[in-house]
């Protein structure tokens, strides 16, 4: 297993969060998740799984919940059945991520309140016991957040 330094990793990964919400009838957004790190990282979500991401390879995924949480996982290995371990990220030895990761992880949020006059959507990105990696947040049209390394 290769080891990454945190220290020395910069402009890593790009997460880039494409948000569309049907108010109309439905209540769901699309995530879309792209790895644009030289190697290879597993992205995951919650809710929503994970998946194994190679460089520029993107995951596009549905949730309909009000809240949930993305990350990528540095390090796995998993056999075919999805069962395995990651060294950063981990979510309960498997790749489709049905907990939350376990630290260190940079960790994006957000939250689609059902119940707001306002339509107010909420995205951050924190940090939990350590940097891991470069993360942006788009909408379709400009950059919103970002944090990076410098």
């Amino acid at each position: 297993m290769n080891s990454i330094s945190f220290k020395n990793l910069y402009f890593s990964f790009l997460l880039y969060y494409l948000l569309s919400l049907r108010l109309a009838s439905i209540h769901a957004a699309t995530c879309n998740v792209q790895n644009n790190c030289s190697y290879t990282d597993w992205a995951a979500a919650m809710p929503g799984g994970g998946k194994e991401l190679k460089h520029g390879q993107e995951w596009v995924f549905n949730t309909n919940g009000d809240t949930g949480r993305i990350w990528a996982r540095t390090n796995c290995k998993f056999d075919a059945n999805g069962i395995g371990k990651c060294e950063t990220g981990d979510c309960n030895r498997t790749l489709y991520c049905e907990s939350y990761g376990t630290r260190p992880c940079t960790l994006a949020e957000y939250s689609f309140p059902r119940n707001q006059s306002n339509n107010l959507d909420f995205f951050d990105i924190f940090l939990l016991d350590g940097f891991k990696c470069s993360t942006y947040r788009w909408n379709s049209e400009e950059p919103l957040v970002s944090a990076q390394k410098k």
